[in-house]
């Protein structure tokens, strides 16, 4: 049985090591009419100068023939996408996934709505891959994953939020205020996959701090970590330091966001996937 995971670009993941194959489908970043395609090369830092400057931005999902493409030729797929609440990409890869059902009655294909994006995604891909090379079955596959989606977590930390109130994601008034009084927005995603704020801190260190207190609260006690950031590689690997300090056997990876989880968090900011208590 050959097995496929195929993910949107926000899983911040273009390859993965090991012998199952793993696609992934892009979104794209429009900056005052230049595109910015969310595959590996794309230049992040010029991307996020670009939009720091620009008077117009957009994003786009991938199309529902993107998402055929990379199922094509396999057995069994699990296709997982960034939250239905913020973006198409899920709609695309269900219509995608039935077409390729109509047209492969033999195959078997389930999408996950991850209701997050950036590390969460990075658990969820991470524990497919430890599921499939056990052998077990597509059926026994998907009710562990779900079950496990239900202690995954996310947060982020944002310096800036102008794209997400650009976008209607948060109040502009919020963006303003953020703005304003140099404060930092600390959120997480809710149940339906919108966005919550949870906390507005001022200062870096406060702000490493008030993560992993808001990690412990949802349930966080030494598990996987994983960390991705926006042009902010210090402020990732002081977040891994303290949390260590905490946890010192915990497993922690930190990596670059891709463009589209640049886009939203913008310039210095992190996303944290974690495993926590239950939803």
């Amino acid at each position: 049985m050959k097995y496929r995971i195929v993910s949107d670009s926000t899983s911040n993941l273009f390859e993965i090591p090991g012998s199952i194959e793993y696609k992934t489908v892009p979104l794209r970043i429009m900056v005052d009419g230049k595109e910015y395609t969310d595959i590996p090369g794309t230049d992040i830092s010029e991307m996020v100068n670009a939009i720091e400057h620009s008077k117009k931005t957009s994003t786009s999902c991938p199309s529902t023939g993107e998402y055929l493409q990379a199922f094509e030729g396999a057995d069994c797929v699990f296709g997982i996408t960034i939250t239905s609440g913020l973006s198409g990409s899920y709609n695309s890869a269900e219509i995608a996934a039935k077409q390729f059902q109509e047209e492969n009655p033999d195959a078997r294909i389930h999408v996950i709505d991850s209701l997050s994006t950036g590390g969460e995604m990075e658990l969820l891909i991470e524990r497919l891959v430890e599921l499939m090379e056990q052998g077990l079955s597509f059926e026994e596959i998907k009710a562990q994953i779900e079950e496990y989606h239900q202690v995954t977590h996310l947060l982020f930390s944002l310096e800036c939020v102008q794209n997400l109130a650009r976008n209607g994601r948060v109040p502009m008034a919020v963006a303003k205020l953020a703005d304003l009084l140099n404060i930092r927005f600390i959120g997480k995603p809710t149940l339906q996959g919108t966005i919550k704020p949870i906390q507005y801190v001022r200062g870096p260190r406060k702000n490493i701090s008030k993560i992993v207190d808001e990690m412990v609260k949802m349930g966080y006690r030494g598990g996987k970590v994983r960390i991705s950031h926006c042009l902010n590689t210090e402020a990732a690997e002081n977040l891994k330091a303290a949390v260590l300090a905490r946890y010192p056997n915990a497993d922690i990876t930190v990596i670059p966001m891709t463009a589209l989880c640049s886009y939203y968090a913008e310039r210095g900011g992190m996303i944290i996937g974690f495993e926590g208590e239950h939803k």
